[in-house]
């Protein structure tokens, strides 16, 4: 059975008012998780709130009683190795161990020009992330020093304490669709693949090499967990016509895409379907942060019926 999580964009428009407002209905609706995006701004202007992620984090894990959470995904390209594992641990024990921790190469030029963060080139950019991930899962894992020379990073005698509650720490999520990249980095070192606004046929392709990639490093197909983060938009065909009427797509286009549109009744048939396709959590694309009764329709009318 799918699992169904929520996830927002943090530089979009959030501030404290939105995050609890949110957290709180998702938290008490019954939905698996609530995710969020780790940005300074938006790709272009204008520029809106952008609540700190790990920041906001902290008091969720403190503040709700069961969902999962998350960053999709917090780059290493501005939030140093180290200092990243040393919050992730601590938000894990806070909240008891309901943290995924969501990794990525960083990607949005405008944010690390306006911000002074080097994002390099794609090549070099993906070697440093692999690095990232190396300090990262050892300084969770290790119960001794750990020392790492990189050609980005360097730790020299470095521990996290106290020890994270959960052995091994909160669990790593990797997310992106790339063959050549980032699944041979899943393979390795996450516990979650993320896919990301695909179509079912590249989905269940991916899914497939993955699980290649995975007994490569002898692993179990098992041990990754796989998700699938995509839009979600609620009404009838005249109303979606409306919202996207400046799209390059039609609307059938953009479900084959991956989007989920439609009513209630149809966004279940459309997640049933995704379920079929190897997909165990599907965190749905919240764009409108203030839209509390479509975000109730998605808890009170989809969720009862995935779950029956």
């Amino acid at each position: 059975m799918i699992e169904i999580a929520i996830m927002i964009e943090g530089q979009d428009g959030l501030n404290w008012e939105r995050w609890q407002r949110i957290a709180r209905a998702v938290d008490d609706m019954g939905f698996a998780g609530l995710y969020r995006s780790d940005h300074y701004t938006n790709a272009q202007p204008p520029d809106k709130d952008s609540l700190e992620l790990w920041v906001s984090l902290t008091w969720l894990a403190s503040h709700t009683r069961r969902i999962e959470f998350g960053p999709l995904v917090s780059p290493v390209s501005f939030r140093q190795p180290t200092m990243t594992a040393r919050m992730a641990a601590a938000v894990d024990d806070l909240s008891n161990g309901r943290l995924i921790l969501g990794l990525g190469a960083g990607w949005q030029e405008r944010e690390h020009t306006n911000y002074g963060w080097d994002l390099l080139p794609v090549a070099p950019r993906f070697a440093r992330f692999r690095e990232g991930l190396e300090v990262i899962t050892r300084l969770l894992h290790s119960d001794e020093p750990v020392h790492f020379q990189g050609d980005y990073y360097t730790v020299q005698e470095g521990i996290l304490l106290p020890r994270p509650q959960r052995p091994g720490g909160p669990p790593i999520l990797i997310g992106g669709n790339g063959p050549q990249r980032t699944l041979p980095l899943v393979a390795q070192y996450a516990h979650e693949w993320n896919a990301v606004y695909t179509s079912h046929d590249i989905f269940k392709e991916r899914n497939a090499l993955l699980d290649e990639l995975l007994a490569a490093n002898g692993r179990s197909s098992a041990s990754v967990r796989r998700s699938l983060m995509t839009r979600v938009e609620i009404g009838d065909e005249v109303a979606l016509q409306q919202k996207f009427a400046h799209a390059t797509f039609t609307l059938d286009e953009l479900r084959q895409r991956g989007l989920v549109l439609g009513t209630a009744a149809e966004i279940v048939d459309q997640l049933g379907k995704w379920g079929e396709t190897g997909v165990q959590r599907i965190m749905l694309q919240w764009l409108n942060l203030d839209d509390m009764h479509g975000l109730e329709i998605l808890g009170t009318q989809v969720l009862p019926q995935l779950s029956a």
